[in-house]
């Protein structure tokens, strides 16, 4: 770590209810030869139904919606436990009103609206929040995933923060990927924010958390990435002030 004092007022400490680093733990992915890179340092797992914002015990209803939020969510956390930023976790509303208020978006389309946020939302409200500076990766196709695979493994190498993938109606947390370099073949460490149920990990790992293919089912019964499906990354730069 080469800064731990970015901007973000605020402070408050993650509710009990929330699991830290809910991959640790998990068996293979089966992958023959590849190699595994990984999120640097401890996270929360956000996901629908959850109390959204600081202090809340009630659960949110954002199911159906709100899967980028509870992503963003758990990206922050990452920052604010590696002592990066104390900004407390946002509710839904706050984001909103931060990318309206700070980032050029349209309120009459966002403000106290279920409306989807993709990854370039995410990237506004990180810069403008915290001060995190994001890269962005675009696939034409989902099995254009797969063949960046050698790209975010150095990302988890040389960065280790947690990454959103939007595309279609769904986004997902990467924590990591596990490549063979000579078959170009890949499984992706996924923290799926659509779960619903308790947090639990014996209902949680391997199905909402754990080593996926491109292929493997998403709980809408499509493929995790599809082919012919538009992709949007975003992948927060690790701060590098002294």
């Amino acid at each position: 770590r080469t800064c731990n004092a970015l901007g973000g007022g605020g402070g408050g400490g993650a509710p009990a209810y929330l699991l830290r680093s809910p991959h640790e733990g998990l068996a293979p992915s089966g992958l023959a030869g590849g190699v595994i890179s990984l999120v640097q340092g401890e996270y929360e797992y956000y996901h629908y139904l959850q109390p959204t914002g600081t202090g809340r015990t009630d659960k949110y209803d954002d199911n159906g919606w709100g899967c980028a939020y509870r992503s963003l969510q758990s990206i922050i956390s990452w920052f604010r436990l590696q002592r990066y930023t104390s900004h407390p976790n946002p509710s839904h509303y706050q984001i909103q009103k931060t990318l309206v208020d700070h980032c050029g978006q349209e309120a009459d389309g966002l403000l106290g609206k279920k409306t989807w946020l993709g990854s370039q939302d995410l990237g506004f409200y990180l810069e403008h929040a915290l001060g995190v500076q994001c890269r962005f990766l675009s696939c034409a196709s989902g099995h254009d995933i797969a063949a960046n695979a050698r790209q975010l493994a150095r990302h988890f190498e040389s960065q280790g923060t947690p990454v959103m993938i939007g595309g279609g109606e769904l986004a997902f947390t990467l924590l990591g990927v596990d490549f063979n370099e000579r078959t170009g073949e890949a499984r992706f460490l996924i923290m799926d924010p659509h779960y619903v149920g308790p947090d639990d990990l014996s209902q949680i790992r391997p199905k909402w958390v754990g080593w996926k293919s491109q292929d493997s089912t998403t709980h809408l019964g499509t493929k995790l990435f599809q082919q012919g499906e538009l992709y949007n990354l975003c992948l927060p730069q690790r701060p590098s002030c002294v």
